[in-house]
């Protein structure tokens, strides 16, 4: 995995024991996203998962989405939540107490389960951290049954929108979002990533992450402008004009933040 950039806190190489608190309060905070729930029930329904299903949620986090899956699949059927992170796998694993949820430490590129030996796969917001995408697609498709389903989720950074301000400089601000993450058009990549693992493609879907017209996302845009900054897209003073536009937009509740995640869901051919 030769990635040269600093990359996510959620990339497997950039785990610190530390900094469970921010990639906890990030998750929590997606899990909440309008958006995200909506693109979550278009393929949760998509899928058609049913009681008795052996299921594998790949990156879990917090297991929000595994312990949902459990409870489609009911007493008889199993879900499974594959995160390598082990301040994340143990928020899951306290989370899911008494439910039927179980967490296990792995790697996308090499999952810890058989050939054919799950019903269903989740992955989302999973591939976006890591530089060899399709070789977990792979062992995605490696561990799903003949007829089994596959759903993958996943943000497109370019999508990336903000406003008001002047274009030029929002574009520079906004290209910092393309590096933090090891595969950031991720979304647009799914269809041939699911098709090149010889999975056949049903139904696509999307989302736009819009956040909150009334408030600035400061982590976020400062983030961005400081890699602006720093990557020499933007001066400085630039950068505090666009934050200032931003707030006063805000306070008249006029910004507009948004990000476009999709959707996929195949199935392996019998």
């Amino acid at each position: 995995m030769a990635e040269t950039r600093p990359g996510s806190a959620f990339q497997t190489r950039n785990m610190d024991p530390q900094n469970v608190a921010p990639l906890v309060g990030a998750l929590d905070s997606q899990d909440a996203n309008p958006g995200v729930r909506r693109l979550r029930a278009w393929a949760e329904e998509a899928l058609a998962v049913h009681d008795g299903e052996r299921v594998l949620d790949v990156g879990a986090g917090t297991g929000t989405q595994t312990r949902a899956l459990a409870a489609l699949v009911g007493p008889r059927g199993s879900a499974l939540g594959v995160e390598p992170n082990p301040g994340l796998r143990a928020v899951a694993e306290e989370r899911a107490a008494g439910g039927r949820a179980r967490f296990t430490d792995g790697d996308a590129l090499a999952l810890p389960l058989p050939d054919d030996s799950v019903d269903v796969v989740w992955c989302e917001r999973v591939l976006q951290h890591l530089a060899e995408p399709d070789r977990a697609v792979a062992e995605m498709a490696r561990v799903v049954r003949p007829g089994g389903r596959v759903a993958l989720l996943d943000t497109d950074w370019a999508t990336t929108v903000l406003h008001p301000g002047d274009p030029e400089i929002l574009r520079a601000l906004t290209a910092g979002a393309l590096t933090g993450a090891a595969n950031p058009y991720s979304g647009r990549r799914l269809v041939g990533q699911l098709t090149a693992a010889g999975l056949v493609v049903e139904d696509r879907g999307s989302q736009a992450l819009l956040q909150d017209h009334r408030s600035v996302a400061w982590p976020l845009v400062r983030m961005l402008g400081e890699s602006a900054v720093r990557r020499g897209l933007l001066g400085e003073d630039q950068r505090d004009t666009v934050y200032a536009d931003l707030a006063e937009a805000a306070e008249r509740g006029a910004l507009h933040m948004s990000v476009t995640m999709f959707g996929v869901v195949a199935h392996r051919p019998r």
